[in-house]
């Protein structure tokens, strides 16, 4: 009897515990469902093969139209996107520091640390720079399509620009918060200074801290009379044949 009742118990343990087993299993099946980021689709990346030499040569479209010394800045700003848009500017300054370089910016911003790397990096180089707008340049891309060489910054006619203030947020120790909104307010300033520095109409930083204190959505042609871009196009121009 007594043995009996010890299988018992024996059985019913070993439900109990499969059974919760299987629960947590079923918890973690389901946790990936629960991402806060949103699906994201993959686009394929169109090849050109051209036949050189007699031979056949095939580039991804982004590694061939570096070879016509064009840049394309495309989505978010972070370390990843900060350090190839980088190497492609020493690279191609190594190519020929003399000749211009095209930037097309379309990106809602990002890491205001990796989008100062690239605009370190485009005033360092001996290259000129000529940004293009195509679609947004938002927040850090608005600094980036401002920072090209003077007369060189362009917008596409249905572009659409952001500037803003810094954002940031950090938890911890009460001296660890007064340290990161020290340094957030200092980024701040250096920032609203640049903007000053490139902007083709004069603005005190008073001015540019009041226009930065919200999300300022702007046109192409709001952007131009602010002093972002110089010009706005909407057809590349016929280079004139030489008589």
């Amino acid at each position: 009897m007594i043995l009996r009742r010890q299988a018992a118990c024996r059985l019913s343990l070993a439900r109990t515990v499969f059974t919760s087993s299987i629960r947590a299993q079923s918890s973690f099946a389901k946790a990936p469902s629960n991402r806060s980021s949103p699906p994201k689709s993959w686009v394929p990346t169109p090849y050109v093969t051209e036949t050189v030499g007699g031979g056949w040569h095939t580039y991804d479209i982004f590694s061939r139209l570096l070879k016509e010394r064009i840049i394309c800045l495309n989505g978010g700003i972070d370390e990843t996107v900060s350090a190839s848009i980088v190497a492609q500017l020493l690279f191609l300054e190594a190519d020929n520091p003399s000749k211009p370089i095209s930037l097309y910016i379309n990106t809602p911003g990002g890491s205001v640390t990796a989008g100062l790397a690239i605009y370190d990096t485009m005033t360092y180089i001996r290259s000129p720079i000529t940004t293009i707008c195509v679609g947004q340049a938002a927040s850090m891309g608005s600094l980036l399509l401002c920072g090209g060489s003077p007369g060189r910054r362009f917008s596409l006619p249905n572009s659409s620009i952001m500037v803003h203030q810094p954002s940031g947020g950090y938890s911890g120790q009460a001296s660890d918060i007064a340290i990161h909104a020290k340094e957030i307010l200092r980024v701040r300033g250096q920032l609203n200074g640049l903007y000053q520095r490139h902007l083709t109409k004069p603005h005190s930083l008073e001015e540019i801290e009041r226009l930065m204190e919200r999300d300022y959505f702007m046109g192409a042609q709001e952007a131009k009379e602010l002093g972002i871009v110089d010009e706005i196009i909407e057809k590349r121009e016929e280079k004139r044949k030489e008589e």
